[in-house]
């Protein structure tokens, strides 16, 4: 039931995708991956339970399968193309990549440059620190003092988060979550303000550093894959293939996969 629920949503979604093409106009980049035989994919490589580089220099994920899997439904090789954060979304304006896979957070100001898929998951933010009373902390609060030294990805929505709910805070970014999650570490700062798997990855990670992180995200977050606004098609396409993955449960399954199932870690540099 699951297998033709999905060929039936795709077939559709092939359909609608063929007829509209005589307009190429309409389909600049997805006539691109077409031609090419190949959709580029934008991460950073280093967000891991979302993507990462394991100890071969592959990249794993449950962004990387979700890509591996729309290149198939669109009959496509994938070329991962690794970029800090705060490039991947100038990478995507400029064409450098057909869409962007990177634990990006649907924001109304992304939106203004970028059309967003899904969500394919929701996080949320939370903190990873050494300190048992902060990640005792229930409401965003407690994270307001000045005396407090946070790290955040940069320009990422945990940046934008801090220097909107918590102003008072000293905050310093970094380009990736390794550098931030060592600075953790070695106390240089008293917490890391992450997307919550991100942090609950972490502390499993290394199990003998005494990290912890919030019980509870301190918002809601919803996550997407962002595509060229240029091309509506593309968009549609990639749209009925989640929303097709979501039905059959294929979307469920990655996400336990990668957030609930730990043993992958251990592949991990």
């Amino acid at each position: 039931m699951a297998r033709s629920r999905l060929l039936v949503v795709l077939v559709t979604a092939l359909v609608t995708v063929g007829v509209s093409l005589n307009a190429a106009a309409q389909a600049p980049v997805l006539e691109q991956i077409l031609k090419n035989g190949e959709i580029r994919v934008g991460m950073t490589g280093t967000q891991p339970p979302y993507n990462a580089a394991d100890r071969s220099g592959q990249l794993i994920g449950l962004e990387v399968d979700l890509a591996r899997m729309l290149a198939s439904a669109l009959g496509v090789n994938v070329r991962f193309v690794t970029r800090p954060f705060a490039q991947l979304m100038p990478a995507l304006e400029s064409g450098e990549v057909d869409v962007v896979m990177s634990g990006m957070a649907i924001t109304a100001e992304r939106s203004v440059t970028a059309s967003f898929v899904g969500p394919y998951l929701f996080s949320g933010k939370s903190i990873l620190t050494n300190s048992r009373a902060l990640a005792a902390a229930q409401e965003a609060g407690a994270f307001n003092h000045a005396n407090l030294k946070l790290v955040a990805l940069e320009n990422s929505t945990s940046q934008r988060f801090v220097e909107k709910v918590l102003p008072e805070a000293q905050l310093t970014t970094t380009k990736d979550y390794d550098t931030a999650v060592n600075m953790v570490i070695d106390d240089e700062v008293d917490a890391m303000v992450a997307d919550m798997p991100i942090c609950v990855l972490a502390v499993m990670r290394y199990p003998d550093k005494g990290l912890a992180t919030l019980n509870e995200p301190l918002n809601l977050e919803p996550v997407g894959l962002a595509v060229s606004p240029k091309d509506p098609q593309l968009h549609g396409l990639l749209e009925s293939y989640v929303k097709a993955y979501e039905a059959t449960g294929q979307l469920d399954a990655l996400r336990k996969k990668w957030l609930e199932d730990s043993s992958w870690i251990a592949s991990l540099p």
